[in-house]
């Protein structure tokens, strides 16, 4: 009989400010966030710290004041992470770091832990080492203390190689073994690619967490891995599904999130081509999520960073299921209608009624309008199909003559 094991979590305290480009609602969103990324990391948020300042400290990121508040915390509740909502620079970390002698991540090396806990391929995780190699090379000075010159002693005093610039070598070379690495395989995918033919591909792409997998899993009928969790889908995965007769190829994509960290989207840059390849994108929205308009601005302009945005694209919000609006009293004259009070069908007649093709609207998980999403999906198809392959078109009727 196998033991149960008690999984400790990590005590963690947060860190954030409010400054003029992020307000106290905003911060508050991303401290949200920011917990929930701690979450799926393996940590429990036990307090949090907001400091409202213009700019960020240079040398502490937060106050004098705020961070010896925090050091008091951290030794009352033998606190072992400190996690910080924005990315630190390297002093900063190392400053930090010596006041508060516990762990200090940010929000970038979080994000890039997850993701190392997530890598199942080979591929995935020789990515997700380059972006760690990346961001720990500036910062290697001041992570172990031993970093003296190498041999000392008769003889042996003068300038010599210290130990800091064996380890940045070692590291600036592992960089280059993994970027060497990585040209390998995408050659490889390049040509599995190419063996798809003309099929017609169909990219989800969206937000961490909005659904693509489990849409994914609906239309494709398999079993890729879905999880109520931030990044559960790191490796790209390519189903291919056929409505009515008409077959195509579909992608499941990594999903983006605010503040995604530089190395990642370099490292990923050859994981994205999938997108860049896609003949139709299919935009997967959480309207659930109270600030899913933000949501979508992030991805398209990380969508417009992999030269994608001009792409075919099919707005699909999820999760209606679970949309609840704001509780509104018309004769409470001090509370403002807002869009939070809107509902599903409020929405349908703003922007989304007048966005290319309209929007759909589906709760993937509860099976919902799939009826309606799979007809828009074959049309699309079909007309970029039919277009490629012009004699073709008697072989795919309209969808209202097949059976779906």
């Amino acid at each position: 009989m196998l033991e149960k094991k008690d999984i400790t979590l990590e005590k963690v305290v947060l860190v954030g400010i409010i400054n003029q480009i992020q307000d106290e609602e905003k911060s508050k969103e991303y401290l949200d966030e920011l917990e929930f990324l701690t979450f799926t990391a393996g940590g429990q948020v036990v307090k949090r710290y907001v400091q409202k300042m213009d700019m960020p400290n240079p040398k502490t990121f937060i106050g004098t004041g705020k961070i010896e508040e925090v050091k008091q915390f951290v030794l009352d509740n033998e606190i072992g992470t400190v996690i910080f909502d924005d990315e630190l620079s390297p002093a900063q970390e190392r400053n930090i770091s010596k006041i508060l002698n516990c762990k200090i991540l940010d929000r970038t090396n979080l994000i890039l832990d997850i993701f190392a806990q997530r890598a199942q391929t080979s591929y995935a995780r020789t990515q997700v080492e380059l972006a760690q190699c990346e961001y720990l090379l500036p910062r290697l000075k001041g992570m172990w203390t031993h970093l003296e010159r190498q041999k000392g002693g008769i003889g042996m005093r003068g300038p010599g190689e210290t130990e800091i610039e064996t380890d940045r070598r070692i590291v600036r070379d592992k960089i280059a073994l993994l970027k060497e690495k990585i040209k390998t395989i995408d050659k490889q995918m390049a040509v599995q690619r190419g063996n798809r033919g003309q099929l017609v591909r169909v990219a989800l792409v969206g937000y961490t967490n909005v659904g693509k997998s489990t849409l994914m899993n609906v239309i494709s009928k398999s079993d890729v891995f879905a999880e109520n969790k931030l990044f559960a889908t790191l490796d790209t995965t390519v189903r291919k599904v056929v409505i009515g007769n008409l077959p195509f190829l579909v992608s499941d994509t990594v999903g983006f999130i605010r503040k995604l960290p530089t190395q990642l989207i370099e490292s990923f840059k050859s994981t994205l081509d999938e997108v860049r390849e896609a003949d139709l994108l299919l935009h997967v929205v959480d309207i659930s999520h109270s600030n899913f308009e933000e949501h979508i601005e992030s991805v398209n302009k990380i969508l417009s960073e992999i030269d994608s945005k001009d792409k075919p694209t099919i707005m699909v919000f999820n999760k209606i299921d679970a949309y609840q609006p704001e509780h509104y009293n018309p004769e409470d004259l001090q509370i403002e209608r807002t869009s939070a009070h809107y509902s599903l069908k409020e929405w349908q007649k703003t922007w989304m009624n007048r966005t290319e093709n309209n929007a759909l609207f589906i709760s993937a998980l509860n099976k919902e309008n799939l009826n309606e999403f799979r007809k828009r999906i074959y049309d699309e198809v079909r007309a970029i199909h039919v277009q490629r392959f012009p004699y073709n078109s008697f072989l795919y009727p309209d969808i209202e003559e097949i059976d779906l």
